[in-house]
């Protein structure tokens, strides 16, 4: 391993603290996210009482991100087509947020309404080390069967990944066997929407939230036991928003283990 990667591998220690992040991460977005949504709320409410649970759970306050040298509060928010709102950032979600100079939150005057998908990208951490987790959810009905289709695929490609984070796999060659087994239709605002789509599937996480090595063309040293990653398979939807996924795993001789909650995403909030 070269030396550059050396922190890509973590110590059991760092394992531990990564699986309590990874316990607020799943307590907060797969069960206790139901008690904040509220018809007619906005965006901002929903992050601020969303950042409001992860405090509450144990989250270490704040994400911190290597690629902008900067920390955030909660992630990446939106309801319905703000999700897939253009942005800088390196991902494929999007958001309106509180405005062009604070691209961050949510927006004051997006509401929450009947039929809409709520998208919460969120980083949280413990002691200083952090997971990542996407969640989606749809209020009061479900959401189109093309759309449902769209998530299940991104989901299936989740699990295809973390079935190969086994020690010895090549992140490259994860990244090009599965991005070329993907039909065309499927590939079409894979990744992001519209001109705006990201090139990779994974990325490293720990000490900060975007760690080497990345699922993705030009990472060819082989992967090692207790490397971790943030597996994102997501899919930009017209007139809907992203669905897709997003949860960490630890590499193992058995693959990917998930640190961060089983749930499929779609979880309908009545």
């Amino acid at each position: 391993m070269s030396s550059g990667m050396v922190r890509a591998q973590k110590s059991d220690y760092e394992i531990s603290l990564m699986e309590k992040s990874g316990k607020i991460h799943r307590r907060v977005l797969e069960e206790r996210v139901p008690e904040i949504v509220s018809e007619g709320m906005s965006e901002l409410d929903f992050a601020l009482k969303l950042y409001s649970l992860m405090m509450e759970e144990g989250h270490h306050g704040v994400a911190r991100f290597g690629m902008f040298d900067t920390e955030i509060l909660v992630g990446q928010i939106g309801f319905g087509e703000s999700s897939i709102y253009p942005t800088c950032f390196n991902g494929p979600g999007g958001a309106t947020g509180l405005g062009p100079a604070v691209p961050l939150l949510g927006s004051r005057e997006r509401k929450l309404k009947r039929g809409d998908l709520i998208f919460a990208d969120t980083g949280s951490g413990f002691h200083g080390y952090h997971t990542d987790k996407t969640m989606t959810y749809t209020f009061k009905e479900p959401l189109s069967e093309d759309a449902v289709e769209s998530h299940n695929g991104c989901l299936e490609v989740q699990d295809r990944v973390a079935s190969m984070l086994r020690p010895g796999a090549v992140p490259s060659e994860i990244y090009r066997d599965v991005m070329e087994s993907l039909n065309k239709d499927f590939l079409k605002n894979f990744m992001g929407y519209g001109d705006r789509t990201v090139n990779f599937l994974g990325h490293g996480v720990g000490l900060l939230v975007d760690e080497i090595p990345v699922i993705a063309a030009g990472f060819d040293e082989p992967l090692v036991e207790n490397m971790v990653f943030a597996l994102e398979p997501k899919k930009g939807v017209k007139g809907v928003g992203m669905v897709g996924v997003e949860n960490t795993f630890v590499v193992t001789p058995s693959g990917g283990r998930c640190i961060t909650g089983t749930h499929p995403g779609l979880m309908l909030i009545e």
